[in-house]
């Protein structure tokens, strides 16, 4: 089959598959209204308030519809903070795709102390510094601190993953297979969603599991599913942003001089491969006494938010279509509002 019959996502559709169960919030279409109407056109319309374009586009995605198929028994009021954090997740990658590196670093070091609490929205300098801050506020309603310092190092993974993708792009140079898995492990923003079946469960899990090198395996082989099949959806998308130097796909195609077919092939083998050894450890987990039900049932939610991001990101016109903020009205947007 030649590439120019090749659908990259009419693959995604037939091959990726996951044997587990496909959950929706009943909250969805509340929680979407409060991100349409409360903050997209409320509290950050100050972010795009001279480019309505841009906010339907955010509006499109439909970002609690996403969050609903992670957290599907999550009530009203707990939901809401996750909602929060996948529409900052899209802002902050749109905002700062266009930055360079070492800019990042000012951005990573505000977005943290204002989540430990060092510093307010207002200190920070940053134009999504309200959003985490309200983020943290209703965050910690629901987890002791322990598991917020957690959720904050798993943010600061995913600033560490963003700046190294933006070396690679500054600099036109791809990674190694290997090095692009580790990178977009990080920068592909599940590890602090991971953390937030928390806020969904009401159960706090103690240390000693979260530190447990079978359940931080398996948070680790969910970060490279949901990134083997985002590649695959997002590589038309990533060659019209330039976006080429970490998607695993085009760093398979560099490294073993192939076509795209070949290459979304590879990438589906390597998922398949994880999906294998997530499936196992799932059906044999070691006995964590008192505590087994609760991590059985943690890695039960685990696996749906792989099921759930493929049913509902298919849907979605900003992976399936071109529709998602350009880069140039980003950038314009980040210049108008940078603090001087």
């Amino acid at each position: 089959m030649s590439n120019e019959k090749f659908n990259p996502l009419e693959l995604l559709k037939q091959k990726f598959r996951y044997p587990f169960p496909t959950l929706k919030n009943p909250h969805a279409e509340q929680l979407q209204e409060v991100t349409e109407n409360q903050w997209i056109d409320g509290e950050y319309l100050w972010l795009y308030e001279n480019n309505p374009d841009v906010r339907k586009k955010y509006k499109k995605t439909k970002t609690a519809h996403i969050a609903a198929q992670w957290f599907p028994t999550a009530s009203a009021e707990r939901f809401r903070p996750i909602c929060r954090l996948m529409l900052w997740t899209l802002y902050n990658d749109d905002l700062y795709e266009e930055c360079a590196p070492e800019d990042i670093d000012f951005i990573h070091a505000q977005s943290i102390a204002i989540l430990n609490g060092g510093i307010t929205a207002e200190q920070s300098g940053i134009p999504l510094g309200p959003m985490l801050a309200s983020l943290k506020q209703e965050l910690q309603q629901f987890i002791p601190q322990e598991s917020m310092h957690r959720f904050t190092q798993m943010i600061s993974k995913y600033f560490n993953g963003l700046k190294k993708e933006q070396e690679y792009k500054k600099n036109k140079m791809f990674p190694t297979i290997a090095e692009c898995i580790v990178l977009r492990e990080d920068s592909i923003c599940l590890y602090p969603f991971l953390q937030l079946t928390e806020v969904e469960t009401g159960v706090i899990l103690p240390p000693e599991i979260h530190d447990h090198p079978v359940l931080r395996r398996l948070q680790a082989l969910a970060c490279h599913l949901v990134t083997f099949f985002n590649e695959v959806q997002s590589v038309v998308k990533d060659e019209a942003t330039g976006s080429i130097y970490y998607n695993i796909v085009k760093v398979i195609q560099n490294e073993y001089h192939v076509s795209l077919e070949e290459a979304c092939l590879e990438d589906l083998r390597l998922h398949n491969e994880d999906l294998k050894e997530f499936i196992t450890l799932q059906a044999s987990l070691p006995d964590f006494g008192i505590w087994h039900e609760a991590v059985v049932n943690w890695v039960h939610y685990m696996s749906m938010v792989l099921s759930g991001w493929k049913n509902i990101s298919t849907q979605l016109d900003r992976y399936n279509r071109t529709e998602f903020p350009s880069a140039s009205e980003l950038k314009e947007t980040l210049e108008q509002n940078q603090i001087q």
